[in-house]
């Protein structure tokens, strides 16, 4: 009977491929076939390899030939996975030191977690293997505690460390430009208010839904939100802070790559959260100051048929664009709107087209939206006001 023991569980014995897995199920079934005549008797007997079993070898075959359609799929699943480590909107892809930070916790945190993976698994299998003998229970205990105790233990004590170490790298703090500098973000139901502040004699300015920062220069960021909770991201350059009603957080950030990035609102904010995001440039210092400039001083005008119609309509009642008489506070700055790389705060790309789109009904482009429809509107009116808003640059 062990001689029978050995031979039905020794798999490995038959080596590997459909060949040994054949020859081990003949010789699992034989087994079976003596077991059951020993105990039951010969009559009794079922025979040697039942058409259950030879199922199984079939699977295998299939299995098999199915093997070339198996890696036909992984191939351009794989490359799908891969392109998310690249683009506008991915941290696998830093453009911050603040984001490289990130990237090589994320790295070191998943090769510490592979290590724990594959040490505790490989235990597990040599554990499992069969022995002639029981193992003596000093040496399994020394297994369990040295595997499968101290090994993780360690690890994850050295990646805490490691952590807490590169805090510092990740969540950087300038009290000075916290209190003077910051550029002011203040997330609303669905957009963002952005406020920069005076530099030299340049006056501060606010605009909407689009940031541009020079390279190499840390930028603090001063967070508020005024109806719901939001959650400020810019993958390519950093972490998250959320912005919270009545309280204002601050987070620095400093780019190292030009270049322009997508950043989503990370917390559900109402309807329209998924088409809530901001443009982030990343510019050379001098295309900066004159892009900082031309903002300040602004090209509106109310001598064009456009700024008069923006007046006529009431639309200055609740934008602001500077260069005209009247100027609202309660919705996205215009000034220079035909620079942005989108409208709707990322919602659609910048052209007349999409303006237009917008003014003759916003909420179905963005649901929830607080702008009513202008749809009661000439479509000459609306075709001229999104042309002249797409020229101002």
């Amino acid at each position: 009977m062990r001689r029978l023991n050995r031979v039905f569980f020794s798999r490995r014995s038959y080596g590997r491929g459909e060949a040994g897995a054949r020859a081990w199920l003949k010789t699992l079934h034989e087994t079976r076939l003596i077991r059951q005549r020993l105990l039951t008797g010969f009559e009794k007997a079922e025979p040697a390899v039942s058409p259950k079993e030879f199922s199984v070898v079939g699977d295998l075959e299939h299995w098999r030939k199915g093997r070339p359609t198996i890696l036909r799929c992984l191939v351009p699943f794989s490359a799908l996975v891969l392109a998310g480590c690249s683009g506008q909107q991915s941290a696998l892809s830093p453009a911050g030191e603040e984001s490289e930070a990130v990237y090589r916790l994320f790295v070191v945190m998943v090769i510490g977690g592979i290590s724990i993976w594959v040490g505790v698994t490989s235990l597990l299998l040599h554990a499992a293997r069969h022995r002639r003998e029981a193992w003596p229970a000093e040496k399994a205990g020394a297994l369990i505690a040295w595997g499968g105790v101290a090994f993780p233990t360690v690890v994850l004590l050295l990646l805490l460390g490691y952590a807490v170490w590169l805090m510092p790298a990740i969540r950087p703090w300038n009290p000075l430009a916290a209190k003077d500098g910051a550029i002011e973000v203040t997330g609303e139901q669905f957009w963002w208010r952005i406020r920069y502040p005076a530099v030299g004699d340049q006056p501060a300015f606010e605009t909407a839904n689009e940031i541009r920062l020079p390279l190499g220069r840390p930028a603090t960021f001063s967070l508020k939100a005024t109806d719901v909770i939001h959650s400020f991201w810019i993958p390519a350059l950093g972490g998250k802070m959320d912005m919270i009603p009545g309280r204002t957080n601050f987070l620095t950030l400093t780019p190292t790559r030009t270049g322009s990035y997508r950043a989503p609102c990370a917390e559900f904010c109402g309807a329209s959260h998924a088409y809530m995001a901001l443009s982030v440039v990343v510019m050379e210092e001098d295309d900066y100051n004159a892009w900082r400039s031309r903002l300040i001083d602004g090209q509106a005008s109310a001598a064009n048929e456009g700024g008069q119609l923006l007046q006529r309509h009431g639309c200055v009642g609740c934008h602001s664009l500077r260069g005209l008489q009247i100027a609202g506070q309660t919705a996205p700055d215009l000034t220079v709107i035909g620079a942005r790389l989108s409208i709707g705060a990322g919602a659609l790309a910048n052209t007349p087209e999409n303006i237009a789109r917008f003014i003759h009904s916003p909420s179905s482009v963005k649901p929830g939206a607080k702008m009513p429809a202008f749809n009661m509107l000439p479509e000459d009116d609306i075709e001229e006001i999104a042309r002249y808003l797409g020229g101002l640059q």
